[in-house]
């Protein structure tokens, strides 16, 4: 026999509380220090060297299946791609401190079109994005609204 639900309420936040929100983040990294085409090359590797408190937050907070845009910094200054979080937070093996962390990335599916950073300040849509607001930051999330923009604007698909 089934579980019974005292009310449809319960069975509600009970199926609320199954469901996984996926998370949207951006992660930078320089090409000429590791860029969109070597990491589809390797099919997979952790995100270290982040050395920046809000942004190691960041990364805590990134769920398996969770989707990433891939942003080449300093040049360039566009999003080339999709990566999707394949393994959580653990200790970054290239640190003697434990309090910096790393994540697994592999590469998901590539934009149609890479969007610039110039495309998105030109979007009035994405102005309080943090690529925009705290251009510093190495690794931001995003909201849905944000990715499904930057997504139309590169021309992609996630299905088919």
């Amino acid at each position: 026999m089934g579980v019974i639900y005292s009310t449809p309420r319960d069975y509600l936040q009970t199926i609320a509380c199954s469901i996984k929100l996926m998370n949207f983040w951006l992660v930078k990294q320089e090409p000429s220090q590791y860029n969109w085409d070597q990491f589809v090359i390797d099919k997979e590797t952790y995100w270290d060297g982040v050395r920046n408190y809000q942004a190691r937050n960041n990364l805590k907070k990134m769920k398996k299946g969770d989707l990433v845009f891939f942003y080449h910094s300093v040049v360039g200054k566009e999003i080339k791609g999709i990566a999707k979080v394949s393994n959580e937070h653990y200790p970054d093996p290239t640190s003697d401190n434990s309090n910096w962390v790393v994540v697994n990335l592999k590469p998901y599916k590539p934009l149609s079109v890479p969007v610039t950073l110039d495309d998105i300040k030109n979007q009035l849509k994405l102005s309080n994005i943090a690529l925009i607001k705290q251009s510093r930051l190495s690794v931001m999330p995003l909201t849905k609204r944000e990715f499904k923009i930057i997504l139309k604007m590169g021309n992609t698909k996630l299905s088919g």
